[in-house]
């Protein structure tokens, strides 16, 4: 189960990163070129496009790698980058994928039947 979470972080992290670019840079067009956001619409809230776009390929990349070692750590970040990319660009065509694997990944690390080894956090 860990290594099936660590390969669905990691995938749905790359392809997250892939959808994050074309939000930011969409945000960007749109504060650039006013007439493309008349042409196509709007973004209601470009913050936070910009900061999911970043942060919820990293969280579940990191998540990925760390669901073999820190199963619980990397289950709670893919989760969480299930959750942002949600919240930001809601449930389509090319989000559903990355939403999927992140969550599933997330479950599957929780899951895993062997606890975690006990060491020190630092």
């Amino acid at each position: 189960m860990r290594n099936a979470a660590l390969v669905l972080g990691v995938i749905g992290g790359l392809i997250a990163m892939i959808v994050g670019f074309f939000g930011y840079g969409y945000t960007e067009v749109v504060e650039k070129h006013a007439e493309v956001g008349e042409m196509f619409g709007q973004v209601d809230n470009a913050q936070l496009i910009r900061i999911t776009s970043f942060f919820a390929p990293l969280a579940a990349i990191a998540g990925g790698a760390m669901a073999k070692i820190r199963a619980l750590w990397g289950g709670i970040l893919m989760l969480v980058a299930g959750a942002l990319m949600y919240n930001a660009f809601g449930f389509g065509v090319f989000t559903m994928f990355p939403i999927g694997f992140c969550i599933v990944g997330g479950i599957l690390a929780l899951a895993a039947g062997k606890p975690d080894e006990p060491k020190a956090h630092f």
